[in-house]
C-alpha cells in the first residue's frame, strides 16, 4: 500500500520539478535581455570663432523730463498750456489764485510801516536817556519779525506761478482752467527731445566692458536692418540687488524717435575669441547645474558645464567639456545615465553656426 502511494505523488513531484524550472529560466533568460540602444545624433565638441557681441534691452529717453506739479493747493486762474508745441525756459504755464496771500502780504507790509515809526521814536527816547535798551530791543525785533513775514509770504506768491524749468515740448494738458489743484496734480509733462538718449541694464559680469565715451550700436526699428550710434557717458555705479544689473546710459547721436521706445544695444567686446558652442535644446537645466549628455564608451554619461554668452540657437560653453567631446544633440530626453547609445550621425558645429548667425540677422 506504501509503495502505492509513493508511486502516486512520484509524478506530482516530477511535475512540480519541471515547473519551476522552467519558471525560473524563463526570469532568467528576460533578465539577460539587454534593452536596445538609443538612436542619438552627436555634435563633437570643437572650438569655434565668437562674435563678441553683448545684446542689451534699453529704453529711449528725453535728455530732459519732468511733470509740472503746483508746490501749492488751490484754483487754478490761469492755464495756458500749447499742447505739443516748444517752449522756452521761464515760460509761465498756470497760476493759482493767491489773492488771500497778497492780502496777507499787504497786511504785513502796514504793521512793518507801523513798527519802523516806533523804533525811530523810541530810539529818540534812548538816546535821550527816557526809555530802557530792553523796550528798545523788543522794537527792532518786532520789526525784523515782519520783515520776515513778508519774506515767507513772496516766497508762497512766488509758488502759485507754474514756470517752465526748461526749454522744451509741453505734453497734453492733463486739468482746465478754474481746477482745484493740489501738489499731486499733473498739469503737464515737459520733455527736452532735441537730444535723446538710451538707458540699457548688463548683467554685472560686463560691468567692466563700458567706459565712457565708447560707441555702441542700436536698433530702434526691428523690422529695419539700420543701425544708429549712441555714445555711453555714465554706468550706475552700484548693481541692482534684486537682478544683479548695472545700469548704463547712453547718448544717442542721430536718431528720429520719441521717448519711451524701446532700443536694442549691440557692446562688442575687444578681440576675437574661440569657444565651444552648443545648441541650446542639448542643454538639460537643473536646480543648480546645467547638464550636457557625452557619449562615453557607448553610454550616456551625464555631466556639469558652465554656460556663457548666449546666441539665438546656441550656448557658449565655459567649463565642463573638452575638446573632441562626443555631445548629444538630439534623442536627449531619450537617454539615462549609463545607458546603451547609438550614434546615428554627427553633426558639424558650423551648421549650426551659420543657422544661428543667419537668424540674429
Amino acid at each position: 500500500m506504501q509503495f502505492l502511494n509513493k508511486l502516486f505523488y512520484l509524478p506530482v513531484l516530477l511535475f512540480a520539478v519541471i515547473f519551476f524550472a522552467c519558471k525560473g529560466k524563463s526570469k532568467t533568460s528576460k533578465a539577460a535581455k539587454p534593452n536596445p540602444p538609443v538612436m542619438v545624433d552627436v555634435l563633437l565638441a570643437k572650438p569655434q570663432p565668437v562674435n563678441n557681441s553683448i545684446e542689451a534691452n534699453g529704453t529711449v529717453v528725453a535728455n530732459e523730463y519732468v511733470e509740472l506739479r503746483p508746490e501749492v493747493s488751490g484754483r487754478l486762474i490761469y492755464l495756458k498750456v500749447a499742447e505739443g508745441s516748444h517752449v522756452t525756459q521761464g515760460t509761465v504755464i498756470a497760476k493759482i489764485n493767491d489773492a488771500d496771500l497778497r492780502a496777507q502780504l499787504n497786511k504785513t507790509k502796514v504793521q512793518l510801516e507801523l513798527a519802523e515809526t516806533t523804533v525811530s521814536r523810541y530810539k529818540q527816547l534812548l538816546d535821550a536817556g527816557g526809555l530802557n535798551q530792553s523796550d528798545y530791543d523788543l522794537a527792532v525785533n518786532q520789526v525784523n519779525g515782519y520783515k520776515a513775514d513778508i519774506q515767507y509770504t513772496s516766497s508762497l506768491i512766488d509758488k502759485t506761478v507754474i514756470r517752465a524749468p526748461f526749454n522744451g515740448i509741453v505734453g497734453l494738458r492733463q486739468v482746465s482752467p478754474g481746477a482745484y489743484v493740489s501738489p499731486t496734480t499733473v498739469i503737464a509733462t515737459l520733455q527736452q527731445v532735441n537730444q535723446l538718449k538710451i538707458d540699457f541694464t548688463l548683467p554685472e559680469a560686463y560691468g567692466n566692458l563700458v567706459k565712457n565715451g565708447m560707441e555702441v550700436e542700436v536698433a530702434l526699428d526691428m523690422n529695419n536692418a539700420s543701425m544708429e550710434k549712441a555714445t555711453i557717458i555714465a554706468t550706475e555705479p552700484g548693481a541692482n540687488t534684486d537682478t544683479r544689473n548695472i545700469k548704463v546710459r547712453a547718448v544717442l547721436q542721430q536718431a528720429a524717435v520719441n521717448p519711451g521706445a524701446f532700443a536694442k544695444v549691440y557692446i562688442s567686446e575687444a578681440g576675437n575669441r574661440t569657444a565651444i558652442l552648443v545648441p541650446t535644446n542639448a542643454i538639460i537645466p537643473d536646480d543648480k547645474n546645467n547638464q550636457l549628455v557625452l557619449v562615453k564608451n557607448g553610454k550616456a554619461a551625464f555631466v556639469n558645464v558652465q554656460t556663457g554668452n548666449r546666441q539665438a540657437n546656441n550656448v557658449e560653453i565655459v567649463s565642463g567639456l573638452n575638446e573632441g567631446d562626443s555631445i548629444v544633440v538630439t534623442g536627449v530626453l531619450f537617454a539615462r545615465p549609463n545607458a546603451n547609445l547609438k550614434i546615428r550621425t554627427v553633426k558639424k558645429a558650423d551648421d549650426l553656426l551659420s543657422a544661428d548667425t543667419t537668424q540674429k540677422q
